[in-house]
């Protein structure tokens, strides 16, 4: 099974915004190869992930959630083939290195703001100190940004600084936030209606791939 987790110490910064839509991309790219099975993760006692899920109308692409047994542990249903882990914000120390021990990969949501790399710096260092001691894949994805805007060029700056990678960079757009609202992602819906933003999803498609390979 492969673990994807989405990380961020900093609220706000779109972690659920990323982790739905990761898990609605390898739902959707399941039911093409009938070989992938997604489960959702929430790691925050809000469980926001499963509030979310209890939404999502039938007949979409199946997400699965956590199998939640009294006094037992919390486990990914059989079959699984990929688990999509939202995670709290203020995560560090134990817990997080914990979390990336049991992942394959890692992406971070971050805003372009001075203020956000600032409050994201040490975890962003401490985590390309992981990838480089684990090899743990992590990408940082810059989320509600135009990549020409001085603000990205900043972000970019910065991430060049400690060897992690930019995927992409997620427009601010009212998509992500009505089909939230749904139970839905941007691959529940036609690609015309989407088609800007599903076309910045496609170096995270491809560097999933990777992490599958």
């Amino acid at each position: 099974m492969r673990v994807l987790m989405v990380a961020n110490p900093k609220g706000g910064v779109g972690k659920s915004t990323l982790s739905t839509n990761l898990a609605g991309h390898l739902a959707w790219r399941g039911q093409v190869d009938g070989s992938t099975r997604v489960m959702l993760g929430d790691v925050d006692r809000q469980q926001s992930a499963r509030m979310w899920l209890s939404l999502r109308p039938a007949g979409l692409p199946r997400i699965a959630s956590w199998a939640l047994e009294a006094g037992q542990p919390a486990r990914p249903p059989k079959g699984t083939t990929h688990a999509v882990i939202d995670t709290a914000a203020g995560l560090h120390g134990e817990k997080l290195r914990g979390l990336v021990k049991l992942s394959h990969a890692v992406l971070v949501p971050l805003q372009p703001s001075m203020f956000d790399i600032l409050a994201t710096r040490a975890f962003l260092e401490t985590l390309a100190e992981m990838k480089a001691a684990r090899g743990v894949q992590v990408a940082i994805v810059a989320m509600r940004i135009d990549p020409r805007t001085r603000s990205a060029e900043q972000l970019a700056r910065f991430t060049d600084g400690l060897g992690l990678p930019v995927l992409a960079h997620l427009r601010n757009t009212q998509n992500y936030v009505q089909l939230t609202a749904h139970g839905m992602t941007l691959f529940d819906v036609p690609e015309s209606r989407v088609a800007k933003d599903r076309q910045q999803w496609q170096p995270i498609e491809r560097w999933v791939k990777l992490v599958d390979d």
